[in-house]
């Protein structure tokens, strides 16, 4: 396993304005002074002030694991996986954190949908339609050389070239808009309480027989569909059917988890 560099905090260098800037100053040395709760408090400031970034995210990641809190953390990495999904930090960060929760869940997805999602987050959407971009000019110039060369060694060029780099620029636009889908989706979520019994129906079970499973802090579960319940007090709460993996599914508070 790679070693784990949760101790070294990412100092940003995104030029944000003065304000901004004193808050992740702020923030920056309240981490290096092993404050990790005033400094995930002044990068969640930043982030609803600001906007966000790939590098505050990270940073506030690692606060949440100082704080005892991996469901936390795992969202922050997550998040700045999507917006830089390139970043090795990050990744072997999630992965340590992933290593340590309590849950070992089944198989998710399929091996050719996992594998395209891999694929896709070798890069950003943006460099992958900048590589479209290259190639689609590439095919340009093959198409020109076939129809105004008077080479047939050159037109051979020109034809097969441009059939190479159309097919490849369909791939990277492919990419391009999986990348981008990945980034926006809004369909997962981390449990972030301790633990939490999942239930058969959109309520708080009634009696074993309502109660699907106990999860854990940590957990990544796929939302598929929400539901308001009310209760005979009047107390109205939200329950997400989510997939845990390719075999179990359940109901679960929306309290519980929070969305990446």
């Amino acid at each position: 396993m790679k070693q784990f560099f949760i101790s070294i905090l990412v100092i940003t260098a995104s030029i944000l304005t003065a304000g901004a800037s004193t808050l992740i100053e702020q923030a920056d040395s309240a981490y290096m002074a092993d404050d990790f709760d005033m400094a995930a408090s002044l990068y969640n400031k930043v982030i609803a002030e600001e906007g966000t970034s790939a590098t505050l995210y990270y940073n506030l990641g690692n606060c949440y694991y100082r704080l005892g809190q991996p469901g936390k953390a795992i969202v922050a990495y997550e998040r700045s996986l999507r917006l830089d999904p390139t970043s090795a930090d990050t990744r072997d960060n999630l992965d340590f954190v992933n290593e340590r929760i309590i849950d070992r869940i089944g198989e998710r997805g399929t091996f050719i949908g996992n594998a395209l999602d891999a694929a896709s987050n070798k890069a950003k959407s943006d460099t992958w339609a900048w590589l479209a971009f290259g190639l689609f000019v590439l095919t340009v110039s093959g198409v020109a050389l076939y129809v105004f060369s008077s080479s047939v060694p050159l037109r051979k060029t020109g034809f097969f070239g441009s059939i190479v780099t159309l097919i490849g620029t369909g791939i990277f636009i492919f990419f391009a808009f999986r990348s981008a889908a990945l980034s926006l989706a809004d369909d997962a979520a981390v449990i972030t309480v301790p633990s939490t019994i999942l239930s058969t129906v959109p309520r708080i079970p009634h009696d074993r027989n309502q109660e699907a499973m106990l999860l854990h802090e940590g957990t990544k579960v796929k939302i598929l569909d929400s539901v308001r319940t009310t209760t005979a007090d009047s107390v109205t709460s939200t329950w997400y059917d989510v997939e845990i993996d390719n075999t179990h599914r359940a109901w679960i508070d929306s309290n519980a988890v929070e969305k990446i």
